[in-house]
């Protein structure tokens, strides 16, 4: 815990700004630089972006490539999005620049799913330029693949994995609101999933990472995407939704081996659920079944994670990682007075 890690900051969104506060105090991290091209963030004080009651002397700069010469900071964690091939150009620049890398991109956690192209190009770069990348957060990252996986080590044998993450929305953020359809009609639910960016972004990323640290060559892997629609009205501090429309959201996907489903990923995010849980069933020998009542905070779960993923990411050998391949995660840090 004597190392210091000097990082930056990239994106200066919502999630980006909660790891921001949770960084300050912080024994092994100091702030350096920060990073976000929109107008409204570029230029003022990293602290006061963040919601902070302080300045922090860090400006919040728009050019990255400049800011990452200038300060030499031993991490970027990156915040920006969910797609890979969406935000690779600004990983591969970071790359490039010979700074390592915590990303909380979700198609990231995985990339050999949908990109594997880029997923090898940003490995070999990686590699060139001798930095390591990862990508995690409470999901992917964390819930739905590293934790059961991370049990499985007690089995003789596994048979299936199920988790499940059931969410009372109320005490969410308002994107996280929107994220999850709360408002919308059935039909414009179903019109947002059929134009394909839609819903929780990660589950075949965590069943492909669970299979493949397994061993387990998967048939198929389907997924679906449905509204909980409320029957009566509920509401939250942002939201107030009607009886008949969407509360939020349940999403599945499952995989299967020898035509019967040996992964199950199970997601509901809903204004008024009555019970918040994240749970894990392990089907072997012996079977496990653990219930955490309340659920893991999302956002303190995510911020968390990725400021103590940050010492076994410097220490990492080169190269894109994922959450399979990493040392146990632990917490990294104590927190100064």
């Amino acid at each position: 815990m004597g190392k210091k890690y000097r990082t930056v900051q990239f994106g200066c969104g919502p999630i980006g700004c909660y790891i921001v506060k949770f960084s300050v105090g912080r024994s092994n991290i100091e702030l350096v630089g920060a990073v976000d091209i929109a107008p409204d963030k570029a230029g003022k004080d990293l602290g006061k972006a963040a919601g902070l009651d302080k300045e922090l002397g860090i400006t919040i700069s728009d050019h990255a490539e400049a800011l990452l010469k200038s300060v030499k900071p031993d991490i970027v964690i990156h915040t920006t999005g969910s797609k890979f091939d969406v935000v690779y150009e600004q990983l591969a620049s970071i790359v490039k620049s010979g700074v390592n890398v915590v990303s909380t991109c979700e198609e990231l956690s995985f990339p050999y799913v949908k990109h594997s192209e880029l997923a090898v190009r940003l490995d070999d770069m990686a590699k060139t330029h001798n930095v390591t990348v990862l990508a995690t957060g409470i999901n992917p990252g964390f819930l739905m693949d590293a934790w059961p996986l991370f049990m499985t080590g007690v089995c003789k044998e596994v048979k299936a994995i199920r988790a499940t993450r059931i969410q009372d929305a109320c005490s969410r953020r308002i994107p996280f609101q929107q994220k999850i359809g709360a408002g919308l009609t059935a039909l414009e639910f179903q019109k947002r999933v059929d134009g394909g960016s839609f819903g929780h972004v990660g589950m075949p990323e965590s069943i492909s990472m669970i299979a493949g640290a397994l061993g387990w060559e998967i048939e198929k892997i389907s997924e679906t995407i449905e509204p909980v629609i409320t029957d009566k009205v509920v509401s939250s501090n942002y939201i107030t939704v009607p009886a008949g429309r969407a509360a939020g959201i349940r999403q599945l996907a499952c995989a299967y081996r020898g035509g019967e489903p040996v992964i199950s990923l199970e997601f509901q995010a809903y204004l008024g659920a009555p019970e918040s849980y994240d749970s894990i069933t392990i089907t072997g020998t012996p079977n496990i079944d653990v219930k955490v009542p309340g659920g893991i905070h999302g956002d303190i779960g995510t911020a968390s994670i990725v400021l103590n993923a940050i010492p076994r990411v410097v220490e990492a050998p080169a190269g894109l990682h994922t959450m399979k391949d990493m040392p146990i995660v632990v917490c990294s840090s104590d927190i100064l007075s």
